[in-house]
């Protein structure tokens, strides 16, 4: 456990920062999980509406340092790909 002030701050920080980022990990995860369900559907629609809000919340979570800007950078690339095939 933390002797000094500044440590036990530190940790309260910390707690209370990976609590944030679990919770808008657990965002990111769900919308892309929502995204392959309308890819499995067929439904190019909802499939272009749910790629603009997961696109929009992976990109959010790389300017807050959650997710990397190349892991971000591969999923909307794939995700995109079969979008465009579903409209084609």
């Amino acid at each position: 456990m933390a002797n000094h002030s500044s440590a036990q701050k530190a940790l309260r920080q910390t707690i209370k920062n990976t609590e944030r980022n679990k919770s808008y990990r657990s965002k990111v995860r769900t919308s892309v999980r929502n995204m392959e369900v309308a890819l499995e559907k067929k439904d190019g629609a909802q499939a272009k509406a749910t790629f603009t809000q997961t696109t929009s919340l992976l990109m959010k979570a790389v300017g807050k340092g959650i997710l990397s800007k190349n892991l971000v950078a591969r999923k909307i690339s794939r995700m995109s790909k079969k979008v465009k095939a579903l409209e084609s």
